[in-house]
């Protein structure tokens, strides 16, 4: 029977997640909507095309550290690992669906490696090393981010002794491929912009 503590931590952890720090960021700034150019995504990467690093800076900070605070404040409020790794899923299903967005978001592969960096450090480092070296040889932030997810339930199999949370983070690298569904299709037609291209009449590479 689920309880009402774990009930009310997932719902707060949605609300977390909800935060939309692309928005806030620009805002903040000054900047345009970053749902109104580029690949129309609330998040980091579509940030950076405004010009400020600044923003992009605040709102890849704000996406990661919601996740890893979902996390966080489950283990010191007492909750076991699968109570901890549920809150962050439902942080990163925040993200991908806003409450403050009309249940639209980013894409979340900041928040996901926020969520996998507070379940264990090996994992987010594991995945941030594949984004990297994907992002060196292909310049494709879309392909960084599906190798990232492919590489972090693998990662998770082998640190975590519970197949549960490992579920979880099966379940969310799935959500997040599927949130690229678009991006794949531009990657195998090749039409899929690289990092530092601008498009105005077609969405760009964005994962965020």
């Amino acid at each position: 029977m689920v309880s009402i503590s774990l009930v009310l931590l997932l719902i707060g952890a949605y609300f977390i997640g909800s935060i939309p720090f692309a928005i806030v960021s620009t805002r903040l700034l000054g900047l345009g909507d970053p749902r109104s150019y580029g690949s129309g995504n609330p998040g980091a990467t579509n940030v950076l095309r405004s010009g400020s690093k600044t923003a992009a800076a605040i709102t890849l900070a704000g996406d990661c550290l919601k996740g890893w605070l979902a996390v966080w404040i489950s283990g010191i409020l007492g909750f076991d690992a699968l109570s901890a790794a549920l809150a962050g899923l439902a942080a990163f299903i925040g993200h991908v669906f806003s409450v403050f967005l009309r249940f639209k978001g980013g894409k979340g592969v900041a928040t996901a490696l926020g969520v996998v960096a507070g379940l264990d450090l090996l994992i987010a480092l594991a995945s941030l090393g594949v984004w990297l070296l994907t992002v060196l040889i292909s310049r494709y932030s879309s392909a960084a981010a599906l190798m990232a997810a492919i590489v972090a339930p693998i990662a998770a199999g082998f640190v975590l002794d519970s197949k549960a949370v490992v579920l979880i983070v099966l379940t969310l690298s799935a959500i997040l491929i599927w949130r690229h569904a678009a991006n794949i299709r531009r990657l195998l037609n090749g039409t899929e912009g690289k990092i530092g291209q601008r498009k105005q009449s077609e969405p760009t590479s964005g994962n965020e």
